[in-house]
């Protein structure tokens, strides 16, 4: 079975279990779980920032940071394909009583101009924007990367605002590697980030909130009354520690195989290789006689799992368990379902 459901599918590699039987462990509720301490200290120092927090989840750690940027009543502006706006259950508004108000879907191709028009300033009765949210990579954006230069212009129009800029950065390690910009560069654009452990990088539990000292202490307080503090979680966090030690640089190869994907698939007419830029293939089956969930049904049944994300719309997402044979056999089958 060839599994292209996600990134997060990976099983621990022999290296990363040896890092979690051998690790040493405390109550991190208390704060004294070394391996977990060592890990939120070596994060924020990637990023640059001063303290980060271990947290079950992307979706937790993306919530934490909302919370932490926007008061309750407050408005976040973010992308209408966001994940924290489309995969997070309402989260925002469940949660954190946050306000949210979307720009047109565009992926990573921001419209800075048009995000800055939609900035609402205090005062009755309008609610307040307080705060921004951008992915990096963007999901349904396939991978796309925001560049640098982009993110910039952003951070200005929130520093004109007095707006907080936060990341959801699950998949930022993509975005380094197939960009080349230090993680400290993209930590110095946003005052808070989620980054993901479990997506790509091979871990099978975790994210990280990245922030300032005072936000972070804020941010312990947010995360155990979401029920996320966890006590000798020292094991997980051993295998997050693992899985950027080993598995960052490597992404590289993941990358390249979702362009040779890309390109085994291009004469269906379904995907355009130059769009491709990290390690998710979008297939657009508009014009396809399978809709995703057939595809998905049919593909499955020939032993390759794929993602259908919207009714004509596939997602690919190639990981450290899918080697070159993995990549032959989709594009086989996958040719002989939509010719």
């Amino acid at each position: 079975m060839v599994d292209l459901r996600s990134d997060t599918v990976t099983k621990p590699t022999d290296g990363m279990r040896e890092a979690m039987a051998t690790a040493v462990v405390g109550d991190d509720v208390f704060g004294d779980d070394p391996t977990v301490n060592a890990l939120e200290q070596h994060v924020a120092r990637l990023f640059g920032h001063e303290a980060a927090l271990f947290a079950p989840s992307g979706t937790m750690a993306n919530q934490i940071a909302l919370q932490l940027v926007t008061p309750p009543g407050g408005e976040l502006l973010a992308g209408a394909d966001a994940h924290v706006v489309t995969y997070e259950l309402g989260a925002a508004a469940v949660l954190g009583g946050i306000s949210t108000r979307t720009w047109a879907a565009t992926g990573a191709a921001l419209n800075v101009d048009r995000i800055a028009d939609m900035v609402r300033p205090a005062g009755f009765p309008s609610v307040p924007t307080a705060a921004i949210a951008v992915e990096q990579t963007h999901n349904l954006g396939g991978g796309g990367v925001v560049p640098l230069a982009t993110l910039h212009d952003l951070r200005a129009v929130a520093d004109a605002h007095r707006l907080a800029l936060h990341c959801d950065g699950a998949r930022i390690w993509h975005a380094h590697v197939a960009d080349g910009v230090p993680l400290a560069s993209y930590g110095a654009v946003f005052d808070t980030l989620s980054v993901c452990l479990s997506k790509g990088l091979g871990a099978p539990v975790g994210s990280l909130v990245v922030g300032s000292r005072e936000r972070i202490a804020r941010a312990r307080v947010i995360r155990k009354r979401m029920g996320g503090g966890m006590r000798q979680s020292g094991i997980l966090a051993a295998a997050g520690r693992y899985a950027l030690d080993h598995h960052v640089q490597r992404l590289a190869e993941d990358h390249a195989r979702a362009r040779r994907l890309a390109d085994g698939l291009a004469p269906l007419g379904v995907v355009d290789p130059e769009k491709v830029r990290t390690n998710l293939v979008l297939l657009d089956l508009t014009k396809a006689r399978l809709d995703a969930p057939e595809l998905a049904a049919e593909a499955a049944r020939r032993g390759v799992l794929i993602a259908a994300m919207l009714p004509r719309l596939a997602r690919l997402v190639v990981h450290l368990d899918v080697d070159d044979d993995g990549i032959d056999k989709a594009v086989s089958v996958l040719t002989a379902l939509l010719s």
